[in-house]
């Protein structure tokens, strides 16, 4: 890799924590104007216009699929540079906090409403896409770093069981006699 594609791409956890963190910040501060920018603060119905029955709200299709594409391309971002707990922090987390805050500012009493269902059932929605997007980029990573396959292949290679009689080794044959 060139040395700006390494910095874009490369491995938070190799990078200097300011540079670090202020990606993460950056990533946070994303998801959130993403929120703020498709879907409006105030979602409730309002008339399209006075004395008329038929109710409108300011959320759209088109904006709930920009956020959700928004979200995802964070997510993929995050879960390639960064540990699996960190998409979750920076892009799940900020549009549910403002999503609470928008139905708690809500002037209906919450047991007459269905807030509380519709927050819970968005979050889930949001953490799981970013929990699953984020361990889809993680198997694209050159070096991840975080695996046990050389420390198992060393330990069982290394010879440390070599002949002594306190250490069993499981049979690969459960059925049969060892």
């Amino acid at each position: 890799m060139t040395p700006k594609t390494e910095k874009l791409l490369g491995l938070l956890s190799k990078r200097p924590w300011t540079e670090r963190w202020l990606t993460r910040l950056l990533g946070a501060a994303l998801s959130s104007a993403a929120y703020l920018l498709c879907l409006p603060w105030d979602l409730r119905n309002r008339p399209e216009s006075p004395g008329s029955t038929t109710e409108t709200t300011p959320v759209t299709v088109l904006g709930v699929t920009v956020l959700a594409v928004t979200l995802l391309l964070l997510a993929v971002y995050f879960g390639h540079r960064d540990a699996l707990a960190w998409p979750l922090l920076l892009v799940a987390a900020p549009p549910a906090t403002l999503m609470y805050l928008s139905f708690r500012t809500d002037p209906e009493p919450p047991d007459a409403s269905l807030w509380p269902l519709t927050w819970a059932f968005s979050t889930l929605v949001m953490a799981a896409g970013v929990l699953v997007a984020a361990s889809v980029a993680r198997q694209f990573r050159q070096d991840t770093g975080d695996s046990t396959d050389g420390l198992v292949f060393a330990h069982s290679s290394s010879g440390a069981s070599g002949g002594c009689p306190a250490v069993r080794h499981p049979s690969w044959n459960p059925g049969g006699r060892s």
